[in-house]
């Protein structure tokens, strides 16, 4: 389970290296999106047949970054659309 959060950590960090531009996340937004993209990348790698979703490969690794890079991606325009919010109506 450490090894496991660890590794979504080192994907998280990566992902936001990869990612140009400054990302407006904390550490736990990193940890949990890169636990999202390690499990992606896990599912992935399975799903081709190079390994168990709980281990670690190249193909895995490679497929994890990348689905954390567009985690990230999606989180900012979430966290962006909400700090611009929505102009409001006046009657």
């Amino acid at each position: 389970m450490i090894g496991f959060i660890v590794a979504g950590l080192v994907i998280g960090a990566l992902a936001r290296l990869i990612k140009p531009g400054r990302q407006n996340l904390g550490i736990v937004a990193t940890l949990l999106l890169g636990l999202a993209g390690s499990v992606i990348g896990g599912v992935v790698a399975s799903l081709l047949g190079t390994g168990d979703i709980f281990e670690l490969n190249v193909l895995g690794f490679v497929v994890a970054v990348v689905a954390a890079v567009a985690l990230i991606g999606v989180a900012e325009s979430m966290v962006g659309r909400r700090r611009r919010g929505t102009p409001t109506r006046r009657f």
